[in-house]
């Protein structure tokens, strides 16, 4: 595989492994380190991928793993960071503005109390939005399993919210 090949069949993944590293990471300048690394990993075994069913999904398990050593090196749990959502619509109130922002900061708080690998699983499916057997190649999670572990996360975020807003009443 030489540069301009590299280019067409790697590079195009960019922004989905720098999302997926910013997400767990929680860092910019991190994520574009991770980013870096997972290009000069699949760089030095450029001659081996041609043997991988899909180089995402390899880039996608790259970065992931990555992103642990990282995170287990700094013991650092804190993982998902939705403010930076953009909520603004021009159709909305400030009201309704509250009212989202509000709603994003208690998912967030969900997110947070979720197993490691429900967060992945979650993040990888609904928001990358990516296929079950995707998300197996990229977790090494069979896809039963992941469909039973999106259920629980998201079981899990839906009765939180409920019962937050429950409480509130």
């Amino acid at each position: 595989m030489d540069l301009q090949e590299f280019k067409i069949k790697v590079l195009p993944s960019k922004q989905k492994l720098y999302r997926l590293a910013l997400f767990m990471l929680q860092n910019k300048e991190e994520a574009e380190d991770i980013l870096q690394d997972v290009f000069l990993k699949l760089w030095t075994i450029k001659h081996k991928l041609h043997a991988y069913a899909s180089i995402e999904a390899l880039a996608m398990s790259t970065t992931k793993n990555l992103c642990l050593d990282k995170l287990r090196s700094k013991r650092n749990k804190h993982m998902v960071d939705v403010v930076d959502l953009e909520l603004d619509s021009h159709e909305t109130n400030p009201y309704q503005r509250y009212e989202q922002a509000d709603q994003v900061s208690k998912v967030q708080e969900l997110l947070k109390d979720l197993p490691e690998q429900q967060r992945l699983v979650l993040h990888l499916r609904d928001v990358e939005g990516y296929s079950y057997e995707e998300i197996e190649q990229v977790t090494g999670i069979q896809v039963n399993a992941l469909r039973v572990t999106l259920s629980r996360a998201r079981k899990s975020v839906r009765d939180g919210l409920l019962k937050m807003e429950n409480y509130a009443l």
